[in-house]
């Protein structure tokens, strides 16, 4: 008999705290300290960055002898449940990749300490957004040949691909989201969103407000591998109108039958579906 218990997984939160200590921490930001050791384990050893929600470190695990990432949560509810989310995206998508062939970030640990939740996965080096923009700054030779985005097109396709079976659609697929685990090797970064996509890579469908499918990673795909041949954003955000404007420019006006359905198409065009 089924019960209303099957329909939940549950996941434990190792809390780390000091022997005989308890109340609040002085400070609400975590400091970092280059050099000392977290939670008794990891050995910081440098600054990787900050986010909206997040500071990041390259740490080594001293029980495992091994570099690791450390993402650190801004101590406020709402970071904090959407980093849960995030937990339990990575656990769900490494459960079914035990092998690590799907080229999806590996989730190694997590626990709370300090009044900050702290999660902890595999290392990897620049994303391909930080990555561009360093090897044109250098004027040097394009990195980005075509033998280089066929590697990247096919891991993307096959981590992509595993994230559909599973019946997940990515949502927010862009340059910063995709890390370079080797000069030949790529991943798909750990994904939380509160919204379906970023502009310069929106979909048409997400843009008139249709209900869309997985297909709206392959329209973000498409769009990131045309920015990394040229060099240049494929679809600028300069607004939303200006956004359709370059997208008919560039692969002809939009079905008629797509602008009748859609929820927002008023927004940006004409009765006569005329762009404003």
């Amino acid at each position: 008999m089924r019960t209303k218990e099957d329909d939940f997984e549950i996941f434990n939160l190792r809390i780390i705290h000091r022997k005989n200590r308890t109340g609040f921490e002085e400070n609400k930001d975590f400091p970092i300290v280059i050099y000392s050791i977290i939670g008794g384990r990891y050995y910081v050893t440098e600054f990787l960055g900050s986010a909206a929600f997040s500071k990041v470190v390259q740490a080594h695990d001293l029980h495992l002898g091994m570099d690791v990432c450390l993402k650190i949560i801004k101590n406020d509810k709402d970071f904090f449940d959407q980093s849960l989310d995030e937990i339990k995206f990575l656990k769900f998508v490494n459960k079914f990749d035990p092998a690590d062939e799907r080229n999806i970030l590996r989730l190694y640990d997590y626990f709370y300490f300090q009044e900050h939740l702290f999660i902890v996965t595999e290392l990897l080096r620049e994303n391909l957004y930080k990555f561009q923009k360093v090897h044109q700054e250098s004027d040097g030779e394009p990195y980005f040949t075509l033998p280089r985005l066929q590697v990247i097109t096919r891991q993307c396709l096959e981590a992509l691909s595993y994230l559909h079976d599973q019946g997940i659609i990515y949502c927010d697929l862009k340059p910063e989201n995709i890390l370079i685990k080797s000069y030949r090797k790529y991943e798909i970064k750990d994904h939380v969103s509160l919204y379906v996509q970023s502009r310069s890579y929106w979909a048409p469908e997400v843009m008139l407000g249709l209900s869309y499918d997985q297909k709206i990673d392959m329209w973000s795909l498409g769009c990131i591998l045309a920015e990394l041949c040229s060099g240049e954003v494929l679809f600028p955000n300069e607004g939303i109108v200006m956004l359709l404007a370059r997208m008919i420019g560039v692969i002809g006006p939009i079905d008629i039958e797509m602008l009748r359905k859609g929820q927002e198409t008023h927004k940006y065009f004409t009765k006569e579906y005329d762009l404003y």
